[in-house]
């Protein structure tokens, strides 16, 4: 389900960041800052304006902030991103002048917003064009289980709660997983993930009847050319309000998961009253929904991904080995310290899979 035919790493990217650096809302493009493969020009964010980029989000890409899209223009971009996902998914007013100049400038664009932007420009130049991301796959069904027919791992991120990590964890085993050599794909199903891979699932823009169905497609298209399939997790099944962890689960058919969790984190987010159960309980939570007692086998946490991105580093490595003696589980943070511990954790278990079934 190749999305976007028209993003490749040579392309010349801004990213609008309008409040996105200081605030809440820019997880799309600050992701797509630290893993795209596109060449970054210009970050678009006025509260940010002039500062440096790795000094305020420990982001190591010396790109320039500016304040509009007419400032961005200088760094002859080819590409606008919208980086940022405010309240209630709409653009503010004074922000849809920076598209629409970046249309009038010749500008292509990518939308991760779930308004799509395309019918509203209607008439582009030549070679502009408009990707909105979150739309809804054709030619969906429901899910049959069919995925436990791959041979590859299947390794989903799950949270204890919505934006802890999921998307970085997968991303960094990924990364790692390719440096070791492995045939590894990335299941993207969010927008910042898509962008990201220009592939995957815009899980949040499907019924939600047929999301698992539009997992299990994706899961067998990629994992039937790869041996180690890393899936994006989305929402946690602690969360009263998400609908995407189930899905994920019954349509990836994992072979093992990594649960993420932000370091001293005890409720929902904006949620007081939902606490979060101590991480063992939590880990025993997903091992029984993604085992389903047994119906689909026994799959099992393999490993914590620890975000400790609000902590400095000797608190952040003293959280990782309280969770590690709390859990008896592999833990480390991997956007700090690397994925390496977490991929052990993956294919040591797989080794002595292979071994059993040779034994038998």
């Amino acid at each position: 389900m190749r999305n976007s035919p028209f993003l490749t790493p040579k392309n010349r990217v801004a990213i609008l960041l309008h409040e996105g650096i200081y605030g809440t809302h820019g997880k799309t493009g600050l992701a797509f800052l630290r893993y795209s493969e596109t060449s970054i020009v210009a970050v678009i964010d006025y509260q940010a304006r002039g500062k440096s980029l790795p000094e305020i989000t420990g982001i190591p890409h010396d790109i320039p902030i500016v304040a509009n899209v007419a400032e961005a223009l200088q760094y002859e971009p080819e590409i606008l991103l919208i980086g940022i996902a405010p309240s209630g998914g709409a653009l503010p007013r004074q922000w849809w002048n920076d598209l629409e100049n970046a249309i009038a400038s010749g500008l292509s664009l990518i939308n991760g917003l779930h308004t799509p932007i395309a019918p509203k420009f209607p008439e582009l130049q030549a070679q502009q064009w408009i990707w909105d991301i979150r739309q809804e796959p054709e030619g969906l069904s429901i899910a049959q289980a069919k995925a436990r027919t791959l041979s590859c791992q299947r390794i989903l991120t799950v949270g204890t709660d919505m934006a802890v990590g999921k998307m970085s964890t997968s991303l960094e085993i990924h990364r790692a997983a390719l440096k070791r050599g492995i045939n590894s794909q990335f299941l993207a199903t969010g927008q910042g993930g898509v962008a990201i891979s220009g592939q995957g699932i815009p899980l949040d823009a499907v019924r939600v009847d047929f999301a698992a169905g539009a997992v299990e497609k994706m899961t067998l298209e990629l994992g039937q050319n790869c041996d180690l399939l890393i899936v994006e997790g989305q929402g946690s099944l602690l969360h009263p309000g998400s609908t995407a962890t189930l899905p994920l689960i019954r349509g990836s058919q994992p072979t093992g998961l990594i649960l993420v969790h932000r370091a001293g984190q005890k409720h929902i987010h904006d949620l007081p009253d939902i606490l979060i159960p101590p991480l063992p309980e939590v880990v025993q939570l997903y091992n029984a929904v993604a085992s389903a007692a047994g119906t689909f086998g026994n799959v099992t946490v393999k490993a914590i991904a620890l975000n400790t991105f609000h902590l400095n580093t000797e608190q952040a490595k003293q959280a990782i080995l309280q969770v590690s003696d709390l859990t008896g589980l592999p833990c480390t943070d991997p956007v700090r310290f690397g994925a390496e511990k977490l991929l052990s954790a993956i294919t040591h278990q797989s080794s002595l899979i292979i071994n059993q079934q040779l034994n038998t």
